[in-house]
C-alpha cells in the first residue's frame, strides 16, 4: 500500500497536513497527529501495515499490538478517503 499521488503531506513547523490536490473525490485537507503523520510519511514508498507497526515500535515505546491497532485505525480512515493505493 501507498499513500496516493493524489494527496500530499505537507510539514509546517509542528503541523503536519494532508492536503488533497483536488484530484480525488475528498475534498480539503487533514491535521495529523505525530502518529498519523508518521504513518503517512512511512506510505511515501510501497509498504505494508505489519512493516509501518515495526517502525513504530522502534521510534516509539509502544508494544506490537497497540502500534498495530493504531495503523489500521489510521489506515482505515486514509482508506475512506481515498488516500492509499493497495
Amino acid at each position: 500500500m501507498k499513500l496516493s499521488s493524489s494527496f500530499i503531506l505537507h510539514k509546517d513547523g509542528d503541523e503536519t497536513l494532508l492536503v488533497s490536490t483536488g484530484a480525488s473525490k475528498f475534498s480539503g485537507l487533514v491535521r495529523c497527529n505525530p502518529t498519523a503523520a508518521f504513518i503517512i510519511d512511512c506510505l511515501s514508498e510501497n509498504t505494508t501495515e505489519a512493516k509501518i507497526a515495526e517502525k513504530m515500535c522502534k521510534k516509539w515505546d509502544v508494544s506490537a499490538e497497540k502500534a498495530m491497532a493504531d495503523v489500521k485505525k489510521i489506515t482505515a480512515q486514509l482508506r475512506k478517503i481515498g488516500a492509499i493505493h493497495d
